[in-house]
């Protein structure tokens, strides 16, 4: 079996910081199967992206993002604009891990090591976003910024509840967006929005059936615009979208499509994999299977579709 050279970028904060004390038997589980890995911690905002970049510029053959999806976005965006982009694994040591989850990426480290070390690999497409890249999901407007808004201790402790506990305090904030929206064989629209989401795989948000049509590699952004409505119906919608219900719903705008361009008059940010990324206006496009990511043999020889 050939030496593969990889580089580790970890979050040392992720996951109530569990990924500090399994370090070591990673690296050792790497090591065996023939994975020469030398690892970067990161140490703020952007340090990810940079290590990422700097991994292609050394020649790395993968590069491993170890945290949640705030490291894997960043990592992401360190390799997407390169010509050679290596190989990306993912070890999900986040709260959600929604883009792990939708690759049945499992969260136990010792059987998401196994996945790298396996070499089975899928292309997948990725969202670009105004200079910016995504993997998973874009959005904007009313609840979007739940993910950037939590503080990283409140997560640590509390793992996925403390966006819950976010999300109650800012219900009663409930305010549409006049929005303008042109899409790639859909047209034009526009009218007041609470938000909207332009998801690249099925889950999103922690909702598993958010997207529930949604490929990784299909050249398809899946859109969902929510229509203005007041909080009963805002709720009901939620309860929905648990079930994966929500897609014919009349408080909804749901298509496909490979480019989006939105814009407004009010500030509106934006969120990439649940990181700040601007604000409107922006145009999304899909970059067809632009990465190649490590997954299970079942997933790297079927849509990701309904797994």
């Amino acid at each position: 079996m050939s030496i593969v050279r990889a580089r580790l970028i970890y979050n040392p904060t992720s996951g109530r910081e569990e990924i500090r004390r399994r370090l070591p038997y990673i690296l050792q589980r790497l090591e065996k199967g023939g994975i020469e890995t030398s690892t970067h911690a990161t140490e703020g905002p952007g340090d990810a992206r940079e290590a990422a970049s700097e991994a292609v510029r050394r020649g790395f053959d993968l590069v491993i993002a170890a945290g949640g999806d705030g490291t894997l976005n960043e990592v992401v965006n360190g390799l997407a604009g390169h010509e050679r982009r290596p190989t990306l694994g993912i070890l999900p040591y986040g709260t959600s891990n929604d883009f792990a989850r939708a690759l049945r990426i499992p969260r136990r480290w010792d059987r998401a090591c196994d996945i790298i070390v396996e070499r089975h690999t899928r292309p997948v497409d990725i969202g670009a976003a105004n200079g910016r890249y995504f993997i998973n999901v874009a959005g904007g407007g009313y609840l979007t910024d739940l993910t950037y808004e939590v503080p990283s201790r409140l997560k640590t402790t509390l793992g996925y509840l403390a966006y819950y506990v976010k999300g109650v305090e800012k219900i009663p904030q409930l305010r549409p967006t006049r929005m303008r929206v042109r899409a790639e064989g859909v047209g034009e629209l526009e009218g007041d929005y609470l938000m909207f989401l332009i998801a690249n795989s099925r889950i999103v948000a922690g909702f598993d059936r958010l997207a529930p049509n949604a490929a990784v590699d299909d050249g398809k952004f899946d859109v969902f615009i929510v229509r203005k409505c007041n909080l009963a119906d805002f709720l009901r919608l939620a309860t929905l979208a648990l079930r994966g219900e929500h897609v014919n719903s009349k408080r909804i705008i749901h298509f496909q499509t490979s480019r989006i361009e939105m814009e407004s008059e009010s500030r509106v940010q934006l969120n990439l994999d649940g990181e700040l990324g601007g604000e409107l206006p922006c145009a999304f496009r899909v970059l067809p299977s632009h990465l190649d990511v490590c997954v299970g043999r079942a997933v790297a020889g079927k849509a990701e579709s309904g797994a």
